[in-house]
């Protein structure tokens, strides 16, 4: 694999619920209204170990394995245009999200960009608290 050994950990605040952030990562009708890259066709409704499929942002294809998807962590294996990992793990008002590989890519401004996108996604899909 081309590219330079590139780490990024990033936890932010976000105003929304356990299961909006569950829901968000792991069913890939929700994921892919915020995510920037393009997933494969023919995804179950929910993300399950085991499952592996792609994405795409622009020339540049990526192979997800998902080993661990849970209530509150998904984890998986990267390789194609990132040979490593990604980790999410999330709580009540918070999202954490760890990745690490060989890429080309500028992997820190792209997972930046990518829990902006989530946080902001979030925060328009929030239901009105009643008055």
């Amino acid at each position: 694999m081309l590219g330079t050994f590139q780490q990024s950990h990033l936890r932010i605040e976000i105003d929304a619920s356990a299961s909006a952030i569950a829901r968000s990562l792991l069913h890939p009708s929700e994921l892919q209204k915020w995510l920037p890259q393009q997933l494969s066709p023919g995804l179950p409704e929910k993300l399950h170990e085991g499952l592996t499929f792609t994405s795409s942002l622009g020339f540049v294809s990526i192979e997800h394995h998902v080993e661990v998807a849970s209530d509150r962590c998904l984890r998986m294996l990267l390789s194609g245009g990132i040979d490593g990992f990604h980790e999410w793990y999330w709580g009540d008002g918070w999202v954490q999200s760890r990745l690490e590989g060989v890429s080309l890519l500028p992997l820190n401004l792209g997972q930046t960009v990518s829990l902006w996108r989530l946080k902001e996604f979030l925060a328009a899909s929030k239901e009105p608290q009643p008055q």
